[in-house]
């Protein structure tokens, strides 16, 4: 319907930014006397926690290399469109990509959506959970502000605020002695992105005229303005329209400079 096939793998960049910032967490234990006995790198995956939850109770050995606690898990829950951050439609990128001497690629402006995420912390011991949680905390104030590349094509690369809204616990412990047990810690974010549209050509404007005219005769101008670039023939920029060389042959990242004339008819 819209006309376009386009695809900027955005919700993918901001899973993968969001899976990257827990992806290296380790947890330490130690004995009666302080010395480390064990240490360990806390798995990450994608995934709703009662799937996780659902294998923890289907495997009995609390050995078995399958599933094994401390772990995380994150997902995204929702998206919603965020009025307080838009900008305005007409609004196009402001470093277009030429592709030849005549045309160049460019975009209107990116629109703004609140991703939702969940982060669960699942663990055996309560602390192993409270060692996790305080190397996460303590970087959310309540935001944490990373530089993610949203696009290729223009390589764009944006701010985006990662917000850390609330925190609560649960024990899933409640039944008999062979039901196994585990704690956990559950952060919801919010990422404030924004996606962006698909590409479009447009041509170089080299020459601009405008006409002004009487308001009792619409037929011939009073004054015609015009607006096109000056350069001249030793590459330096004018605004003289005998010293320029002719528009057609000014590149847009030449060094030019700006003529404008004013032609008033009688």
């Amino acid at each position: 319907m819209f006309g376009h096939q386009f695809y900027n793998e955005t919700t993918r960049r901001y899973v993968a930014t969001f899976g990257t910032l827990f992806n290296d967490i380790i947890i330490t234990r130690k004995d009666n006397s302080g010395n480390t006995v064990q240490s360990m790198k806390v798995p990450i995956a994608y995934g709703p926690k009662q799937k996780f939850l659902a294998r923890l109770e289907q495997d009995p050995s609390l050995s078995a290399p399958a599933m094994t606690l401390p772990r995380m898990s994150f997902e995204l829950l929702t998206m919603t469109y965020a009025p307080d951050r838009k900008l305005t439609r007409l609004l196009h990128d402001n470093t277009p990509r030429q592709i030849t001497e005549n045309t160049y690629k460019t975009q209107f402006a990116a629109v703004p959506y609140d991703l939702d995420f969940e982060l669960n912390i699942m663990t055996k011991y309560n602390e192993d959970g409270i060692k996790i949680l305080e190397q996460i905390i303590p970087f959310f104030t309540p935001d944490f502000t990373p530089k993610i590349k949203l696009m290729d094509e223009f390589d764009i690369a944006l701010d985006v605020p990662i917000v850390l809204n609330a925190i609560s616990n649960e024990d899933t412990y409640d039944g008999d002695f062979e039901t196994r047990r585990a704690l956990i810690w559950t952060l919801t974010f919010t990422v404030k992105g924004y996606y962006f549209g698909p590409s479009q050509e447009k041509k170089i404007i080299k020459f601009a005229e405008m006409n002004m005219y009487d308001k009792f005769d619409a037929e011939d101008p009073v004054v015609q303005i015009t607006n096109r670039p000056g350069l001249t023939a030793n590459g330096q920029p004018t605004t003289d329209i005998n010293s320029t060389v002719p528009y057609t042959d000014i590149e847009s990242d030449d060094d030019w400079g700006l003529i404008v004339t004013i032609e008033e008819f009688e």
